[in-house]
């Protein structure tokens, strides 16, 4: 299969900070009738029902227990592994475990790349080994490794007026200092190419991360057609700063880049698991996060957590005998990391059927505290949806972030029109942990997640249920 293009790896980038906050009054800009108005706040019963019986009832720990157990029995789970494919079937039959069998899995074709032995060596001034990690889809250096001079870029405008000739045979290292996701992953994703186009040898960069304890960051990259592969890796901040150091006081910096990877693909699912509506059962509210995660840590938090509270939601309402009117789906999307794969896929299967989505909803930047929702979609259905988070107050979860594509994996749904929201959360330390060995179940909270999987559930049951869909964004 085609790897994914540069435009949906772009998707990826997607960062809360550059959205805007909406601090809806619903007088200025919202002409929603107080007939909607009062069928919204006559939810607040069966909201605090679903809340109640997550927080304080039955499911109390029920979403952190299950995550834990599943992260620890599979650990990372990477794009066409084997570990992946069998959670895949561990979350069918604990999904099946509680009474819900209308499950569907879908196969399609994803990229299947196996991190080898890397190393990073500081020859000259000092010796030193840089701790490391490669890059998704990385090419591999010769077995002695690439032994060159290295060249310190802090963006590509800048590498840009090097002259070819001063970066011909040398090692590019970016050295961007983390803003937010959205601007810095760009060297990350696109800086190999950019590199090679210029005569590089391998390229390194800074990991994207705004905090480290020599903990480097993993991710995915593209290479652009027509330029040559060369091999890219993440170090550290701490080793990326020394360096810079160094090159600004004129030092001479020598490095041994190795790293070894294996590149096929390989066969993997998407998994649908439908809790029918009562009235309108072909149209769907989807709530969704990935099963596969980097090949680093244990993928509790990117994006076990998120996958954890979406299969919660139709879980907690078959407890609570909740049928809304129109279906929830809950989808585990799968090869996410390198390129939005299964939700592409997905996206393609059921592209005749879009209609049907009356909105779609999906966590994948942490499953930290809930504060509201990132939505995008028109005027009207931002309104909708900021009416029902006036119904979260209790629990702190009543912001509406306006953006124009909310989310990784939805984000190939909602840029044909169709509405949806991430779960906006406090997750301030989110990109700390990120693609990296420290992603473990330590990172999420019990409680935390109590409020998630409620907060999410609720939503996705009133979105359900209301007696009018949720308006499109008129296409040009």
């Amino acid at each position: 299969m085609q790897l994914t293009s540069k435009i949906y790896i772009n998707l990826l980038i997607f960062t809360i900070s550059q959205a805007r906050v909406l601090k809806y009054d619903y007088t200025d800009g919202c002409q929603l009738s107080e007939q909607i108005k009062n069928e919204i706040a006559s939810y607040k019963d069966v909201k605090d029902q679903i809340l109640d019986y997550v927080i304080d009832g039955e499911f109390k720990g029920k979403t952190y227990e299950e995550l834990a157990k599943f992260v620890d029995k599979f650990g990372a789970r990477p794009s066409g592994s084997k570990v992946l494919e069998r959670s895949i079937d561990y979350m069918i039959e604990l999904t099946k475990s509680e009474g819900l069998d209308d499950i569907t899995t879908e196969e399609l074709t994803v990229p299947h790349w196996v991190r080898g032995k890397e190393k990073v060596t500081m020859l000259e001034p000092l010796y030193k080994n840089l701790a490391v990690l490669g890059l998704g889809r990385s090419v591999s250096t010769p077995p002695e490794g690439i032994t060159a001079e290295v060249i310190v870029v802090k963006d590509f405008d800048e590498l840009e007026k090097v002259d070819e000739s001063y970066i011909r045979g040398k090692i590019v290292l970016y050295d961007p200092i983390f803003t937010t996701y959205g601007d810095t992953v760009l060297y990350r994703t696109n800086g190999a190419s950019r590199a090679a186009s210029k005569g590089a040898v391998a390229s390194l960069v800074r990991s994207i991360t705004p905090f480290s304890i020599n903990s480097p960051h993993t991710g995915s990259q593209t290479y652009d057609e027509g330029v040559p592969k060369i091999p890219t890796a993440a170090i550290t901040l701490e080793d990326a700063d020394l360096v810079r150091r160094m090159y600004d006081r004129g030092e001479k910096i020598v490095l041994n880049v190795k790293l070894s990877s294996k590149y096929n693909e390989k066969t993997s699912r998407n998994t649908l698991i439908d809790l029918k509506g009562s009235e309108q059962p072909k149209k769907l509210v989807i709530v969704s996060g990935h099963i596969d995660s980097w090949d680093v840590g244990q993928g509790a938090m990117d994006d076990g957590g998120g996958m954890f509270v979406s299969w919660a939601a139709p879980v907690i309402l078959k407890r609570l005998n909740l049928t809304p009117k129109r279906t929830i789906r809950t989808i585990f999307w799968t090869a996410e990391e390198l390129g939005l794969i299964g939700a592409k896929a997905y996206e393609e299967k059921h592209r005749n059927e879009s209609s049907n989505i009356n909105f779609i909803m999906e966590s994948d930047e942490g499953t930290f505290a809930p504060l509201g929702l990132a939505v995008g979609g028109s005027q009207e259905a931002r309104c909708i949806v900021g009416e029902i988070l006036k119904l979260f107050e209790s629990i702190n979860a009543t912001e509406l972030i306006e953006e124009d594509n909310p989310g990784s994996d939805i984000s190939v749904i909602t840029e044909t029109g169709v509405p949806g929201a991430s779960l906006y959360n406090a997750n301030e330390r989110y990109f700390w942990f990120h693609h990296t060995e420290g992603d473990m179940m330590n990172v999420e909270s019990p409680e935390e997640l109590d409020l998630g999987a409620a907060f999410w559930t609720a939503v996705a049951y009133i979105v359900a249920d209301l007696s009018v869909d949720i308006p499109r964004q008129v296409q040009n």
